[in-house]
């Protein structure tokens, strides 16, 4: 499995952007996938995930209804749009895949395909 995330850029506090995660894999119907995000000197931290049918999602607690997670099966591409951002949210964001029972709870050890991030800044 390979991914590859795009939509990454500069955004103003409180602006918007969508990224996009594509999956190279003919069985992507049948993957959790997830939306991870790392600062730089912190942690990776989970961001939101998707059940392999897009009828269960789940997201970080820092999220509070400002971003939303979707999947299209026919482009295998999952998709993170994000708004109200802020200066602290700034980090890569890594799209990763797994066929993993849905918990909720992810974290970074419950996926092993991971993409090579997307850098999002936060500045005015």
């Amino acid at each position: 499995v390979q991914l590859v995330e795009s939509g990454g850029g500069l955004v103003q506090p409180g602006g918007s952007l969508n990224l996009s995660c594509a999956h190279s894999g003919r069985t992507f119907s049948s993957y959790t996938m997830g939306w991870f995000r790392q600062a730089p000197g912190k942690a990776r931290e989970f961001v939101a995930a998707i059940n392999w049918s897009g009828g269960s999602v789940y997201y970080g607690d820092f999220v509070k209804g400002r971003f939303t997670v979707s999947r299209n099966d026919a482009s295998s591409t999952v998709h993170l749009t994000m708004n109200d951002l802020q200066p602290e949210e700034a980090a890569v964001y890594y799209c990763a895949a797994e066929r993993v029972a849905f918990h909720g709870a992810f974290d970074e050890n419950d996926f092993g395909a991971w993409g090579q991030g997307t850098q999002v800044t936060v500045s005015s």
